[in-house]
């Protein structure tokens, strides 16, 4: 590399070092744990005086000389310079990443907070430097003994894009050349003093039971055909004291894969830390729609790179998916790649997956759960809380009624924007999602927000009794329900309660008025869900889905119920019941302004 070259990105780094953090590590979301003594790490005469979850200065700084004293760049335009992390690399990644501290009762230490790391942006930004000398790090310089780090991908010659670079790093290392050891048989690197080591692995879920890792390293996430491996690592590791799971991956073209999952769960995680603390989100997606634009704006206020629009051929909105734009990853070959795609379409979805960073599939999550949680309103403390404030208002109902061997949702849109939820299944479907929601379905069937009804079918009768009762407490106006529940059904209500069923379904031409209101009014702030939780799990869940032949995403859209495992029926029937607020209420009669006259 030219010394023209070197100052040129010398400048621009000092220019970004000079604009300081975006968002400062102590400002970030923590758990408000305030148990444990004073911290007490030390690094270079900086003491932290902390105590409880904190970020702890001295750890991240250790951390950070790591890099810039002992690693040098080894390959690119970088090479054999000193790894001066970049800005977005040492304050959004490494510093919370190794910074975030929590006491530990089983341990009794402080230790680090994240046990899993998700990263996830386009490729070529500098990603396998950064991971490599995350490795050497738990390797040599996290002070644990017989530390075991693994690197694993879809295959050997994968996970070795990874191994390679560490081990060039320590080659081109003055001191850790000294100290770490490098078999290049076994594919190892050796660090004696903690007789700890670092090697590549095959996928071999089976034979991977015996290893105690402090540190695995998955590279590409996407590639993996199932959860096999990172389950019989993640569960190898219960008895290291702070191990670090660290995944880097590029967005899949596969919706329904391992990869696709784990990647829509960092997006969840940086969206709602307090939903696994024990986890760290960086998540870097060009928007493919205005509401993914207006999600990123939330949750990143002010942050420089934000896209400024969902125009793919835009630049100034690259720099988002791509954080090492103009520093790893060269613009003119961006520049280069993007012309060719814009003329072909076969190449289209290349540029659209490995550069931007988006999912090449007909299905997108579709509510962003921050602007779900806008519309909270007053929480509600138990399910009879809401009924209660609603009593003898007038509402719309929908109704969801599955199988008797699944999940039936029934639903109140209140005039003010407030929703009432009933959920029933049968009894011993609950065990799969309790399993499948981390043991929160059965709280919610234990709280009362579920009715979980005896042996594995669906009592109707309960439901048609709650339908009648609510039609007593409230002021129902009609009943949207999709025909799939057929007309028994419809006659039933209507007998009981002389109720009007509106009938409908879940297809395009049907769902994207409501869909479309129901957007609107979400962004104006419009409805209380009043922190319903098993509404809030389904408006995680469900993902809008366009017509195969509609790419620009133009034509209407309708709720995506091909998912296994998942349950949106709350949303269906609230979809529903918008569609019946957007008819209206009956026109009044005419006797009721003219009485008798009107004979």
């Amino acid at each position: 590399m030219t010394e023209r070259r070197r100052a040129k990105i010398a400048r621009r780094r000092a220019a970004a070092a000079a604009a300081g953090p975006r968002i400062h590590p102590c400002d970030r979301w923590r758990p408000d744990d305030p148990y444990g003594p004073v911290c007490g790490y030390t690094f270079r005469e900086k003491t932290c005086e902390a105590r409880g979850a904190h970020y702890c200065e001295p750890r991240a700084d250790r951390v950070v000389a790591f890099y810039t004293e002992l690693l040098v760049h080894p390959k690119g335009a970088h090479a054999r310079t000193k790894f001066v992390l970049a800005p977005w690399q040492e304050w959004d990644i490494v510093r919370p990443l190794f910074g975030e501290t929590i006491w530990s009762t089983d341990w009794q230490r402080y230790v680090r907070r994240y046990r899993v790391a998700t990263i996830c942006m386009g490729r070529k930004n500098g990603k396998s430097g950064l991971l490599s000398g995350a490795a050497l790090y738990l390797l040599s310089g996290d002070d644990e003994e017989s530390a075991e780090v693994y690197g694993a991908a879809a295959d050997t010659k994968q996970a070795g894009k990874v191994f390679e670079p560490a081990a060039r790093m320590v080659q081109l290392s003055a001191l850790l050349k000294k100290s770490v050891k490098h078999n290049k048989n076994s594919r190892r690197l050796i660090y004696d003093a903690t007789a700890s080591y670092y090697e590549v692995i095959p996928f071999d879920p089976d034979g991977e039971l015996g290893h105690n890792p402090h540190g695995f390293i998955l590279d590409e996430v996407l590639s993996q055909p199932d959860d096999s491996l990172w389950n019989a690592m993640r569960t190898a590791a219960g008895a290291r004291t702070q191990p670090l799971f660290l995944c880097i991956t590029t967005e899949t073209n596969k919706p329904y894969s391992f990869g696709a999952t784990f990647i829509d769960e960092a997006e969840r995680v940086e969206e709602d830390p307090a939903r696994a603390p024990h986890q760290f989100a960086y998540v870097r997606k060009a928007p493919k729609t205005k509401e993914d634009l207006e999600r990123l704006r939330r949750l990143h206020p002010g942050h420089p790179d934000l896209p400024v629009s969902i125009d793919r051929w835009d630049e100034r909105n690259w720099k988002w998916p791509n954080p090492g734009l103009d520093d790893f990853l060269s613009r003119s070959a961006l520049r280069e790649e993007a012309l060719e795609a814009k003329n072909d379409r076969t190449k289209e979805n290349a540029f659209v997956q490995f550069r931007l960073n988006q999912r090449v599939s007909q299905a997108s999550r579709w509510i962003a759960l921050d602007l779900w949680d806008l519309n909270r309103g007053k929480r509600a403390p138990n399910p009879g809380w809401v009924e209660e404030r609603y009593t003898g208002q007038r509402c719309w109902a929908g109704l969801d009624l599955s199988s008797k061997l699944d999940m039936t949702a029934w639903v109140l849109r209140f005039d003010d924007g407030g929703i009432l939820w009933r959920f029933w299944i049968p009894e011993s479907r609950v065990p799969d999602l309790t399993l499948a929601t981390g043991g929160k379905f059965q709280e919610w069937v234990d709280d009362g927000w579920i009715v979980a009804t005896d042996g594995d079918t669906i009592d109707y009768d309960l439901i048609y009794a709650q339908i009648k009762a609510d039609h007593e407490r409230f002021r129902i106006t009609d009943i949207t329900y999709d025909k799939w529940s057929g007309e028994p059904v419809r006659q039933h209500v209507e007998r009981e309660t002389g109720l009007t069923m509106v009938e409908s379904n879940t297809t395009f031409e049907r769902m994207t008025p409501p869909m479309t209101e129901f957007m609107r009014l979400l962004k104006d702030r419009f409805y209380a869900t009043h922190g319903n939780p098993v509404a809030r799990w389904m408006a995680d869940n469900i993902e809008a889905k366009h017509p195969a032949d509609d790419p620009d995403r133009v034509r209407p859209v309708k709720p995506n119920r091909d998912k296994e495992g998942l349950r949106i029926d709350g949303i269906v029937a609230l979809f529903f019941a918008e569609d019946g607020a957007m008819r209206g209420t009956p026109a009044p009669s005419v006797y009721e302004s003219r009485g008798l006259a009107a004979l």
